[in-house]
């Protein structure tokens, strides 16, 4: 999962504080989400899981359930990637309880918990569990963020997804198209609009059949390569977790060499090299 910025999990207010509750300690989560991002970086997983664990520990030490909700919703993600089951839906429940504790339905806070619970559901091959909660996480989005907002992006891509899995399949065309849109105007969309791409490819393979959608597959992938090799990305680890999320894409396909470029390119920039 991408770190967090303040405004995604900072609210104006301590919202999760009750009477009970008021000699609370709040945790430092841009200290955490600093040091977290540095493993990522260095794709340091094992390093990231126990850094979040004591986090969460202090958290729940210190009675802020506002952190412990932000924390939770990274332990998604990183249990997500790295395909542990049962701890993802762990920090499932637990977010959802500290949601739903807080009262928190009509909030950007609610909503990007949502969203990724239902991420959650889609990577371990649930679309029809992961669907509803992008639903819900979508109205508040819609009415709370601006037009452009790239965590707009990220939703209709990741809905889109879903939809494709259900065979929805120009439902999911129209989400795709406006988070390419969205993506395009922002500063650094690029490598968002990378993966969009090859998700466009696999729904028209999808939708079409691999032989009769073979030149819009084809055009996708044009377009999703130049979009990586743009002078401007930054050699990241955001960028090497996107190039690792890339390749297998470009080798369906038969672009064999490229995907063993991203893999390498990715593991250049995790080493520091």
């Amino acid at each position: 999962m991408k770190g967090l910025k303040p405004e995604d999990y900072l609210e104006p207010s301590c919202i999760f504080c009750t009477p009970e509750d008021e000699k609370a300690t709040p945790v430092d989560l841009r200290r955490c989400f600093t040091r977290l991002d540095e493993y990522l970086d260095r794709n340091d997983y094992a390093a990231a899981e126990r850094h979040l664990d004591y986090w969460r520990q202090e958290a729940v030490a210190g009675r802020d359930w506002r952190g412990l909700l932000s924390i939770e919703n990274e332990r998604m993600g990183l249990f997500r990637k790295l395909g542990k089951q049962p701890e993802a839906l762990e920090s499932v429940r637990s977010a959802l309880e500290l949601v739903d504790r807080a009262g928190l339905d009509d909030t950007v806070t609610a909503a990007t918990t949502w969203l990724n619970v239902g991420t959650v559901y889609k990577n371990f091959q649930e679309p029809q569990q992961a669907l509803p909660w992008y639903e819900k996480a979508r109205a508040v989005y819609e009415r709370e963020l601006p037009a452009g907002d790239c965590r707009l992006g990220g939703l209709y891509n990741n809905t889109a997804l879903v939809l494709t899995d259900l065979g929805r399949f120009d439902e999911a065309k129209a989400l795709y198209l406006r988070a390419l849109e969205i993506m395009g105007a922002a500063e650094d969309g690029r490598l968002e609009m990378a993966v969009t791409e090859l998700n466009l490819a696999d729904l028209a393979a999808a939708s079409k059949g691999l032989l009769e959608a073979e030149d819009e597959i084809e055009a996708h992938l044009d377009r999703a390569e130049a979009l990586l090799e743009a002078p401007g990305n930054p050699r990241s680890g955001y960028y090497a977790f996107v190039c690792e999320k890339c390749a297998p894409s470009f080798g369906y396909y038969g672009r064999f060499a490229y995907a063993e470029e991203l893999q390498a390119r990715a593991k250049r920039i995790y080493e520091g090299n």
